[in-house]
């Protein structure tokens, strides 16, 4: 009996129409925000600008969707249902260059074959006096029947008991609040993908979400925080950035707004969202030395490039990609971000900022990062101010340096006990109090005041015209130190070091391939590499800095970026880890007293320094309370 049924099971068959159905089913629909996501890709493919989604017992009784797309022929609906049946492509060809969000024809195949579907429709092209049609399947090979109906022009799908006919899928669904938060998160994520479109949710005959069509910044912005709550628009700045046949813009977190979760991440290529382990590294490098330990940024995106740059037929959910191009696209996106975050300064921050992450972004980043207060930037990264600026490093202030070493005036007389104050300094700042006193005053405010007093020796009080600002005066004079350090170090050429002793170390065949292929990029990390055998590599050289690294390690973790993403940023990261650990040690500690002056050039510096709103470990290093916030905690007013 065993050998008969083996034998039977070695011969080929053709599966039936409905059994290939669900199978495919398996792939596409997954779980009712499975079907809510084919199904609403297919309304904006048709043009539609109003969406409205009703869900019933968290889509398995029912979900229904309506659009004012295009509509469907009544000679197309039914073969709508076949499987491979699209109207988006043609031939070989349009597959190198899709435009669309659905191109497979699998979808109302797969989830007509798990469910009872019925779908009505008109189409746009029709006269007045032509009727919609409605073509039902109910899970099982039949003829499609039409039938007449009363519908506007454009489609509504109606999807009923969800895989009745297959119980044992329906028996790994979660609970109807579960699968409704599902399908409301796939909403959510359509929402951001089209402003144009007006998108409607109602839960068990409950309205859930009216969104109505974003055409202005303003409105664009209101519907990100409706989607993601009103603290990711006032904690994000936005990017836009347009280069090589590529445009990078939406919103990007501020280093303290971090989430425990990569919960909040929303990144869309020419208009599909995707997640992508390439998109993740990129975005994961821009916020290396600014980011919390284990902590997630958040963002919305949107890439968009030549869709014959990008191939999205790689898996049946849509939700990967592959790009024709990596390298160039990864570093695109880390550049955009890197600079993007670097340009923050203390002034974007505060009440009344605009949420652009500087001037330059507009530009492509070709505009100097300080220009909009009046700064500039000498070769070995020293800054020089103007304006108020020059007021606060009076001639004659405490901890004043040398400009020719690029280090902060107050670095050498960080609380020493001999450091001479200036008295006319001193009598300077009890000016600008006055000045800030004067809401009528003309005179110019820096964004982080003038300090009033030393707390603790740790926290330096400022107070500007909207209110009182606290500094973490170590964790910001570390950020100060470590982009100096970095400033000069990428102004000198990287120093490299034979090694005495040349460490072997096996690898695999692709990886020693790498290595011999990618011998110039690996040059310009400082790594010296030589293949000896088919799976054994020689280390020569390495850059000096790294002398005491895990060499091995070192070179197996920079080969795995190469082979993943044609670079590696791994030598670049252990530089700026050793930097950082040199500019902590390096930094005024607490209990360390400082003049008024010393105080004032800290500040100064943080408002001139990229990222000096975090510390080398991702820690804020100022904060914030305006006056009105003051005031509500006093009771003032009430």
């Amino acid at each position: 009996m065993l050998t008969a049924g083996l034998d039977s099971m070695n011969r080929i068959n053709l599966l039936s129409q409905r059994l290939a159905n669900q199978i495919a089913a398996g792939e596409v629909v997954e779980r009712p925000a499975s079907v809510v996501k084919e199904l609403l890709e297919n309304s904006l493919d048709a043009g539609a600008t109003r969406l409205e989604v009703d869900v019933e017992q968290g889509g398995v009784k029912l979900l229904r969707i309506r659009d004012d797309g295009a509509g469907i022929h009544k000679e197309d609906l039914a073969l709508a249902l076949s499987r491979h049946a699209t109207s988006k492509i043609v031939e070989l060809d349009d597959l190198e260059s899709i435009a669309s969000l659905g191109f497979r024809g699998e979808a109302l195949a797969s989830i007509s074959s798990v469910s009872r579907l019925s779908m009505t429709s008109r189409s746009r092209e029709g006269s007045i006096e032509d009727t919609a049609w409605c073509v039902e399947a109910e899970g099982q090979e039949m003829e499609a029947r039409l039938t007449p109906a009363a519908h506007p022009a454009g489609t509504t799908v109606e999807v009923r008991d969800l895989f009745f006919n297959t119980p044992a899928r329906r028996k790994f669904l979660k609970t109807e609040k579960t699968e409704f938060s599902r399908i409301d998160e796939v909403l959510k994520r359509m929402a951001l993908s089209r402003f144009d479109v007006m998108f409607a949710l109602n839960h068990n005959q409950r309205g859930i979400h009216k969104l109505l069509p974003a055409t202005t910044e303003a409105e664009r912005a209101r519907r990100v925080a409706l989607v993601c709550g009103p603290a990711f628009v006032e904690n994000s700045v936005f990017i836009e950035r347009e280069a090589a046949g590529m445009r990078l813009w939406g919103w990007v977190s501020l280093p303290t707004f971090s989430r425990s979760q990569a919960d909040l991440q929303y990144f869309y290529v020419n208009g599909r969202i995707i997640r992508d382990k390439l998109v993740t590294h990129a975005v994961k490098q821009a916020y290396r030395d600014v980011l919390f330990h284990g902590r997630h940024p958040a963002y919305v995106l949107y890439f968009e490039m030549d869709p014959a740059g990008v191939d999205v037929n790689v898996h049946p959910t849509k939700h990967e990609v592959r790009f024709r191009d990596s390298r160039l696209v990864h570093d695109f996106l880390f550049s955009s971000l890197h600079k993007a975050l670097a340009a923050i300064q203390p002034q974007d921050r505060l009440p009344g900022a605009e949420t652009h992450a500087g001037a330059g972004l507009q530009q492509g980043f070709d505009a100097p990062q300080q220009s909009s207060l009046g700064l500039a930037e000498n070769g070995q990264g020293s800054m020089q101010a103007t304006s108020w600026a020059e007021r606060s490093y009076a001639s004659g202030s405490a901890g004043e340096g040398s400009e020719s070493t690029g280090q902060p005036r107050y670095a050498g007389n960080f609380g020493s006990s001999g450091s001479y104050v200036n008295p006319n300094a001193v009598r300077d700042q009890l000016a600008h109090y006055a000045d800030l006193n004067d809401i009528d005053g003309d005179k110019e405010v820096p964004p982080l005041g003038f300090a009033i007093a030393q707390l603790h020796g740790i926290y330096i009080l400022a107070q500007n015209k909207e209110g009182l600002i606290v500094v973490d005066m170590h964790a910001a004079h570390e950020r100060i130190t470590y982009e100096r350090m970095k400033t000069a170090c990428q102004n000198e050429e990287l120093k490299t070091q034979p090694l005495l002793v040349p460490i072997s170390i096996a690898v695999s065949r692709s990886e020693a391939d790498c290595a011999e292929s990618q011998q110039h990029v690996l040059q310009g990390l400082g790594l010296i590499l030589e293949r000896v055998a088919d799976e054994s590599l020689v280390v020569r050289q390495i850059p000096s800095i790294l002398r005491n690294a895990d060499v091995e390690q070192l070179v197996r973790d920079v080969l795995s970026d190469v082979l993943e993403y044609g670079s590696s940023e791994r030598v670049q990261a252990h530089q700026d880890e050793l930097l950082s650990t040199m500019a902590c040690h390096g930094s005024v500690r607490a209990n360390r007293q400082l003049s008024v002056p010393e105080m004032n050039a800290l500040l100064r510096d943080m408002e001139i320094t990229e990222r000096s709103g975090q510390c080398n470990h991702g820690r804020p290093t100022w904060v914030y309370q305006s006056l009105s916030q003051l005031d509500k905690l006093f009771l003032r007013g009430q």
